[in-house]
């Protein structure tokens, strides 16, 4: 991936910034080539990561900050056969925490609330907490797309002016009934 993010967002920690910060990465990542499963997914990772810095690392304080940063390569930049992936890194000033206490509740303990970790690790590929030199934590999360868009069947593949530009079958059907008539 490239060494600077494509993004670089500093927020506060505050609950109404969420759909924001979702629709930004799930753009990010749909136009990177990830299938809409998947763009959902990467938006529920960040939510749930938020959601879990603005609960437990600042205590509901509104007014705190965060860094996001998103590094992204589409499935169809520059090889053909490489799939999306992205990489999503927050950042706070939250008081730190050993991250090997960072765990997911039990799942037989049924209540609501305490899954962000779990849901996390399952939708992501990789997801690590560390410690930031000084204060705060940093956790990174990682997914690799199955494939480039115009791999999956039934999929449609996209130019540069956001046109179809491949032989899906979405531009078959087009073009047959523009031929018939």
């Amino acid at each position: 991936m490239n060494a600077s993010p494509i993004v670089k967002l500093q927020m506060q920690s505050d609950p109404m910034l969420l759909s924001g910060a979702r629709e930004m990465v799930s753009w990010i990542a749909r136009r990177s080539g990830f299938s809409d499963m998947d763009c959902s997914q990467i938006a529920l990772a960040l939510d749930e990561a938020l959601c879990n810095v603005f609960r437990h690392g600042y205590d509901r304080q509104t007014d705190r900050p965060i860094w996001v940063s998103i590094w992204s390569e589409a499935g169809t930049a520059g090889n053909a056969e490489s799939p999306p992936r992205i990489r999503i890194e927050i950042e706070d000033e939250a008081r730190q925490v050993d991250p090997e206490k960072i765990k997911s509740r039990d799942l037989d303990d049924v209540r609501p609330g305490g899954l962000g970790v779990h849901i996390i690790k399952q939708v992501m590929d990789e997801a690590t907490y560390a410690q930031r030199p000084g204060q705060g934590m940093k956790l990174t999360m990682f997914k690799q797309g199955a494939g480039p868009k115009s791999a999956l069947p039934g999929a449609s593949c996209r130019c540069e002016n956001d046109e179809p530009c491949c032989n899906d079958a979405a531009s078959e059907k087009t073009k047959s009934s523009k031929e018939v008539a």
